[in-house]
């Protein structure tokens, strides 16, 4: 069975490391504008691959990574303006209710929310 991307829970975001292996990642993500938008430790392997070659692979899929539709060829981008993460903080809280809460309250308690990325995916044209 295959459900459209807007629709699943999770988004399985592929980057690639610099010997061209795939790295595959579950992630929260949201609509935003014309792509989606998730976020992720600013440390993070996949931030670090993504400088490195913004072209990745998205598709919808489970918390585990099980995959649940095609994948989608996209460029990712980080999100340097503070107006909008602000926008795709609201957009995912709106998708994710209070486990968005919750997530953000332990990030803010352990001093880890300052130190998030954006990632801004947006799907090649078909």
């Amino acid at each position: 069975m295959s459900i459209p991307l807007d629709q699943a829970r999770y988004l399985n975001l592929a980057t690639r490391r610099r010997n061209g292996d795939e790295v595959l990642t579950p992630v929260w993500f949201a609509v935003s504008g014309d792509g989606y938008v998730c976020f992720t430790a600013s440390d993070a392997g996949k931030v670090k691959r993504i400088r490195a070659n913004p072209r990745v692979r998205i598709a919808p899929c489970d918390m585990r990574g099980g995959l649940l539709g095609p994948w989608q060829d996209a460029h990712a981008s980080l999100v340097n303006d503070a107006a909008e993460a602000a926008q795709a903080y609201r957009a995912l809280r709106a998708r994710y209710g209070w486990q968005m809460w919750l997530l953000d309250l332990f990030s803010r308690l352990s001093g880890r929310y300052t130190r998030r990325a954006v990632i801004r995916l947006h799907p090649d044209a078909r």
